[in-house]
């Protein structure tokens, strides 16, 4: 008996092992800093500027798809104005990076000088990946793409104790499907706001 535990307890061990090394990916992958040595370039990856829609308006993302914890729309008109920018809680990011592309700075700050209007207002940061690349890595990932959306933010006078932040990896995808147009969709950060 005590022999069958010992071999289950290996045969665990090894799977976990084989598992965690399988798809593993340098961290400095992160922030995009290997894009130019891999061949990767902003223009190739997902079509940003080649009319993928990816560019503050085309997908604007209300964070309600599956959480159901977003009481923006219940904050006021501005928020489902399509006009305005605090309707767009999504933020896009390219292949393997967590920099904030220029198109998503305007939504990054009228969130933002909402809040600082708001003291009391507190939202969650809720970080994202594809599928592709190992769970350890778009767990980092998707926490490194909401640090990044929090730094923008408390650079304009938010206050930490405003922004949660949380990385789902890639356990919430936005559309499901194995490729770019699947992909590009759940590369994102979801600005959710919380009850008052």
């Amino acid at each position: 008996m005590k022999l069958n535990k010992t071999l289950l307890a290996l045969a665990i061990s090894t799977l976990f092992l084989t598992a965690c090394s399988d798809e593993e990916k340098d961290a400095s992958l992160v922030d995009g800093s290997q894009n130019a040595a891999s061949g990767i370039n902003d223009a190739s990856t997902s079509g940003l500027n080649g009319g993928s829609g990816l560019n503050g308006s085309g997908l604007s993302g209300n964070g309600n798809y599956a959480n159901g914890g977003d009481y923006a729309s219940t904050l006021g008109p501005e928020f489902n104005d399509p006009n305005n920018p605090l309707s767009k809680r999504t933020v896009y990011f390219m292949l393997d990076s967590s920099e904030v592309l220029p198109d998503f700075i305007p939504v990054i700050a009228a969130h933002a000088q909402y809040l600082i209007a708001n003291p009391s207002q507190k939202l969650t940061l809720e970080g994202n990946a594809d599928e592709r690349g190992s769970r350890e890595y778009n767990i980092a990932l998707g926490e490194q793409r909401a640090k990044s959306v929090a730094v923008k933010m408390k650079a304009q006078g938010v206050s930490e104790n405003q922004l949660t932040l949380v990385s789902y990896g890639e356990e919430k995808p936005a559309a499901f499907g194995s490729d770019e147009s699947a992909w590009e969709k759940n590369r994102r950060v979801e600005i959710v706001y919380q009850p008052k």
